[in-house]
């Protein structure tokens, strides 16, 4: 597929240039590429958002939706996250090891839960995501930022898994 699409350079210092834009680059007619790029700028922005607590986006997350719907099940909280359940347990592994939550088995049942120090973390979660939220608008605007939420959401439900 790549070899039947044509690339016009117009501008000398197109391969050299530092900063390119995505706009400007050999590949912004692409889905697949601008879309990535788009989301590796967001996780850089949801990183340094979420440094105060010292995990990451999803780690974040995962971690707030088990405070606020204590004994949840693994299963559960990789479809409301859009998660593969592996993954899902690995992030849940990760906060076990960190002393935020604890897993109870009842019968064929898990189900997770939040230690009281994960509850403790709640405001500075909050804050968090109230950091990103404004990082992004600032850059985004917030109409367009809603919007692109919105329309986010519907392209990726006309997608299964």
């Amino acid at each position: 597929m790549l070899s039947q699409i044509s690339f016009v350079y117009t501008n000398k210092n197109f391969l050299s240039s530092p900063c390119m834009n995505t706009s400007d680059s050999r590949f912004s007619q692409c889905l697949y590429f601008s879309s990535n790029a788009f989301a590796r700028k967001i996780e850089k922005l949801a990183l340094e958002s979420w440094k105060p607590v010292g995990l990451s986006p999803s780690h974040g997350y995962l971690l707030m939706h088990v405070i606020e719907d204590p004994g949840i099940q693994p299963g559960v909280l990789a479809q409301h996250l859009q998660l593969q359940p592996s993954t899902v347990t690995r992030l849940i592994e990760k906060l076990e090891d960190k002393k935020l939550l604890v897993r109870t088995t009842e019968g064929k049942t898990t189900n997770v839960h939040p230690t009281s120090r994960a509850k403790e973390m709640h405001g500075k979660m909050q804050a968090c995501i109230a950091r990103f939220s404004t990082a992004h608008t600032a850059l985004l605007g917030k109409e367009e930022g809603k919007k692109m939420v919105q329309q986010l959401n519907k392209l990726a439900d006309r997608f299964s898994d």
